[in-house]
C-alpha cells in the first residue's frame, strides 16, 4: 500500500535533490536512481534545460512522496516501484529517486524538473491529474507487486498519512467517527433542520457557508467532509434524507440528480441583442480553440479561450431568462436585487428570532450532548465535573423556561430549515446577479475582440487573393 502526494516548489531546487538523495537516509546512496541526468551533475542539467527553454519562472521543481505500510515492503521493491512510476510518468524529464529506510515506515522520495528536456514544456498539476495518474499508476504499480491499495475500486478518495496509519492498527479517526455520526443523523432527520439539530446534540458545532463545516466541542478546526464526497453538502444531505440513503452508497442512486429537467421541444429561434453576440462569440472561441491560439490574437482572446465553458454557462443564463436587450438586463438586475432585499430582510427576522432563543437551543444541545459525561460523573470518574456543571446549567435553564424541550426541538428544527432554504435561495440570486455584472462588463471587449479577429481575417483573404 502506497500514499502518495506531490508537492510543488518555487524554490530549493538543490536543497530538495540533496535530500532526497542523502547517504544517511538511502543506505549509502545505493537506494537512489538517476533519469535522464548523470548522478553529481543532476542540478546543473535541471538548470540547463531551464535557461535553454527560457523557463526560469514559477515553478522549479515537483516532488513526490510514495510511503509504504510498515512491513509490507523490501527497500529494494520499493526503490523498483518508484523507478516504474518515473518511467511511466516523467518521461522526458529528468528526475532523481531516493528511497529513505530512516523511517519505521519505509517512502520514497521523486523530485524532477518542471520543465520537460524533450519538449521544452512544463509540468502542469491538478486534483485531476493527481487521482487519474499519479495515484492510478502508483495503484496499478503496488496490485501488480502483490501490494494492497489504500481504497479498493475507489482511487478518487485520498486519506492523510495519519488517518491512513490509525485505519491500519483498527483505531478510529475523527473523519470516520465524524462521517457515522453524519450517516446516522441522516437516516434519523425528517428535514436539513432536524439534522443540523441533532448533529449539534451530538456534540457538534456547524459552520454554515459554501460547505458545511463540522467540528466537536473544543476543537480548534473545522472537517468539511463534502470536499470528500458529495453525500455530505448540503445539497446530498436533503437529497439523502428524502430519499434512501442506502440505495444513495450502494451506487444505485445519484447523490445529486444528474439529468437536467425536462425542457419541452422548441423551435430554434433566430437570436439579437446579446444571445446573437454570444453565439458569434462562442464560434469564434471554438475555432480559434481548435487551431491552437493563431497568431496575432489579442491577450483578452486567449484568455476568453481558457474561459469558454463560463461563456457557455452566461449564454445559457440569458437564453433561459430570455435577456436579450440592456432594457431586459437591466430589468432583470433589479428584479434580482428585490428579491436579494427580500431574502436578506427575511434571513435577519430569522436571525434575530434564532439570536432571542439561542441560549435555550444552545442548553437543548449541552442537555442532550453531555449527558454521557454526567452518567460518568456519577459513577465516580474524576475529571468529569466541569461537564457536569455545564450539564447542570442547561438543564436548569431548560426547567426554569418553563417550555417543554420536544416543543422547542421542533421550532428550532423549523429555524434551521428555514434559514437554510433563504441562505441556498441567498446563494442562488447572488449567483444571478453576479453572471448579470460579468455580462455587462464584457459584451464591450467581445465586441472589440469579434472586430478584431475579423478585420485579420479579412486582411489575410485580400493577401491570399493577392498571391493568386
Amino acid at each position: 500500500m502506497a500514499v502518495t502526494k506531490i508537492l510543488p516548489r518555487n524554490g530549493g531546487l538543490k536543497e530538495a535533490i540533496d535530500y532526497v538523495l542523502n547517504g544517511d537516509k538511502t543506505d549509502g546512496h545505493i537506494l537512489t536512481a538517476h533519469f535522464n541526468c548523470d548522478p553529481g551533475r543532476e542540478y546543473r542539467e535541471m538548470m540547463k534545460t531551464k535557461l535553454e527553454t527560457g523557463r526560469l519562472d514559477k515553478r522549479q521543481c515537483y516532488h513526490i512522496i510514495q510511503s509504504f505500510k510498515p512491513g509490507e515492503i523490501t527497500p529494494e521493491l520499493a526503490l523498483e516501484i518508484a523507478k516504474a512510476f518515473a518511467q511511466e510518468h516523467l518521461d522526458g524529464f529528468e528526475v532523481v529517486i531516493g528511497t529513505h529506510v530512516d523511517r519505521h515506515h519505509i517512502h520514497s522520495h521523486i523530485v524532477f524538473n518542471s520543465v520537460n528536456a524533450d519538449t521544452g514544456e512544463k509540468y502542469h498539476s491538478t486534483q485531476q491529474s493527481y487521482y487519474q495518474q499519479i495515484r492510478a499508476i502508483s495503484d496499478r504499480l503496488c496490485r501488480e507487486h502483490g501490494l494492497s491499495v489504500i481504497v479498493q475500486g475507489e482511487p478518487a478518495r485520498s486519506v492523510s498519512y495519519i488517518e491512513w496509519l490509525r485505519q491500519s492498527k483498527g483505531q478510529p479517526t475523527f473523519r470516520s467517527m465524524l462521517e457515522a455520526d453524519l450517516r446516522d443523523a441522516i437516516r434519523d432527520a425528517n428535514d436539513l433542520g432536524h439534522f443540523f439539530l441533532l448533529m449539534e446534540h451530538k456534540g457538534y458545532e456547524i459552520h454554515h457557508g459554501g460547505r458545511l463545516g463540522f467540528r466537536l466541542r473544543g476543537q480548534d478546526r473545522y472537517q468539511y467532509p463534502g470536499r470528500r464526497d458529495p453525500l455530505f453538502t448540503e445539497d446530498g444531505i436533503r437529497t439523502a434524507i428524502q430519499g434512501n440513503l442506502e440505495q444513495i452508497e450502494a451506487g444505485l442512486r445519484p447523490v445529486l440528480p444528474a439529468r437536467p429537467a425536462y425542457q419541452p421541444y422548441r423551435k430554434h429561434p433566430k437570436y439579437s441583442g446579446f444571445l446573437a453576440l454570444y453565439v458569434h462569440y462562442l464560434y469564434l472561441l471554438g475555432k480559434i480553440g481548435k487551431r491552437q491560439y493563431p497568431p496575432r490574437m489579442t491577450p483578452h482572446l486567449r484568455q476568453a479561450v481558457m474561459r469558454f465553458e463560463r461563456y457557455q454557462a452566461q449564454f445559457a443564463f440569458l437564453r433561459k431568462n430570455d435577456i436579450t436587450t440592456p432594457a431586459d438586463m437591466a430589468a432583470f438586475e433589479q428584479r434580482t436585487e428585490e428579491t436579494l432585499g427580500r431574502l436578506t430582510k427575511q434571513r435577519t427576522l430569522l436571525n434575530v428570532r434564532k439570536k432571542k432563543r439561542q441560549p435555550l437551543y444552545a442548553a437543548l444541545a449541552d442537555a442532550e450532548a453531555l449527558e454521557p459525561s454526567k452518567a460518568l460523573y456519577e459513577e465516580g470518574l474524576i475529571g468529569m465535573e466541569q461537564e457536569f456543571e455545564q450539564y447542570m446549567k442547561a438543564v436548569k435553564l431548560l426547567e426554569d423556561s418553563g417550555i417543554p424541550q420536544e416543543v422547542l426541538k421542533k421550532e428550532k428544527a423549523e429555524v434551521y430549515e428555514q434559514l437554510s432554504e433563504v441562505n441556498r435561495e441567498i446563494r442562488a440570486e447572488r449567483e444571478k446577479w453576479k453572471l448579470c455584472r460579468e455580462i455587462c462588463q464584457q459584451t464591450p471587449v467581445m465586441e472589440q475582440d469579434i472586430q478584431k479577429t475579423e478585420e485579420h481575417q479579412k486582411e489575410v483573404r485580400e493577401h491570399e487573393h493577392r498571391r493568386r
